[in-house]
């Protein structure tokens, strides 16, 4: 069942490793069919290196396994909540890669301070409010989701996509598994930017709208005109 899937996730995965987004077995990737309603995702703790395609768990979007030997990710409620609230995505990255996550436990947005930033994310990378005693208690990792969903309520995931969850880590996504973690490192990367140039100017502002503007409407959108694409293609 879905075995292009289970190997574009389990790719995915790996690419975590590639890009140093990962300790251990802190983090995993998830894809989706959208036709089936059905998630892949990696199984729960277990080690990179050790990871197969097989591996790799189906479930439904109420998070009843369809297929698989293992656990699922004890994050996939998180991912469920966030692919039901944000329809055009088919990929979700959970990361608690090093700089993005000093910004979330700051309970800090990362602000764009550069064009780096400008180019893939449209404006400060936002952080979710605290969640709460009850939200703990009761369904965590499917209130965690909704934290993130909550944030989006003014925000377009496809102009935005990624989110730090405070005190926590963070999420990021794509049209595609490959593309969700691909957006994890871009994130890591502009947060450390972030963070090193802070430390050189801590008073140091945002970017001109315009040139905000500029950057990433160029790459996105119907005007588009960086890269090989034709205009209007991502």
């Amino acid at each position: 069942m879905l075995l292009e899937l289970k190997e574009k996730v389990w790719k995915a995965n790996l690419d975590l490793v590639k890009y140093n987004l990962v300790t251990h077995t802190f983090g995993n990737v998830s894809g989706i069919d959208r036709d089936q309603g059905l998630v892949v995702i990696k199984p729960s703790g277990m080690a990179y290196d050790a990871l197969m395609p097989d591996d790799m768990l189906v479930v439904d979007l109420e998070g009843n396994t369809v297929e698989g030997r293992l656990y699922p990710s004890s994050d996939t409620p998180s991912h469920l909540e966030i692919y039901k609230a944000f329809q055009k995505i088919s990929g979700i990255t959970h990361t608690h890669s090093e700089y993005a996550t000093m910004f979330a436990q700051a309970n800090k947005e990362i602000p764009c301070l550069g064009t780096t930033h400008a180019d893939h994310f449209y404006g400060p990378v936002p952080v979710t409010r605290m969640i709460t005693d009850e939200e703990i208690v009761e369904n965590y990792e499917k209130n965690t989701g909704k934290l993130v969903v909550e944030r989006f309520t003014d925000l377009d995931p496809m102009e935005m996509p990624g989110v730090l969850v405070v005190s926590h880590g963070v999420f990021t996504w794509g049209k595609s598994p490959e593309e969700a973690a691909l957006n994890g490192l871009i994130l890591e990367k502009v947060a450390k930017m972030a963070w090193g140039t802070l430390m050189l100017d801590a008073q140091r502002g945002g970017i001109p709208d315009s040139l905000l503007n500029k950057h990433f409407r160029r790459k996105h959108g119907p005007d588009a005109y960086y890269g090989q694409n034709k205009k209007g293609e991502k």
